[in-house]
């Protein structure tokens, strides 16, 4: 598992993540308290939410907003591969909405997404329910904040 393969990019969008590195750090740990012990190649992707809403449209049938898509394409059992976009404008108008700084409310996105990768779901309700806690958990592991 190397910090190297975890990537950041941007799309459609002038977003700059700050303290990379420590990020980088954080969502490693996160992966390997998750039980697995490779990142394959792990892609952010930070767009608008036009941008977003096309992937929506084309690879999921869904013409919806949403704040994040993933894609996993991890190819063994402990080992975490995938692509995940995420809607900064989302980001945003999600931390007025619930009174939370952006930074922190993309952090939780971020944790989303990498628990989405360790098999981690979000329709049912319990599924939900746990999602939400590893989140917090996990939110609350930052030590560069």
């Amino acid at each position: 598992m190397a910090l190297k393969d975890i990537l950041f990019f941007a799309e459609d969008t002038d977003f700059v993540l700050k303290q990379k590195q420590k990020v980088r750090e954080w969502i490693y740990a996160t992966i390997k308290a998750e039980g697995f012990r490779r990142v394959g190649e792990l892609s952010f992707v930070f767009c608008s939410d036009a941008y977003l809403l096309e992937i929506n449209k084309e690879y999921l049938n869904h013409d919806t907003y949403t704040d994040i898509v993933t894609f996993d394409s991890s190819e063994d059992e402990d080992e975490i591969s995938g692509d995940i976009f995420i809607s900064i404008e989302r980001i945003q108008e999600n931390a007025a909405k619930f009174a939370v700084a952006e930074r922190d409310e993309l952090h939780r996105v971020i944790a989303h997404g990498v628990l989405h990768l360790c098999g981690y779901y979000d329709k049912k309700k319990e599924d939900k329910t746990l999602m939400t806690e590893k989140e917090n958990f996990y939110l609350s592991t930052r030590s560069f904040l």
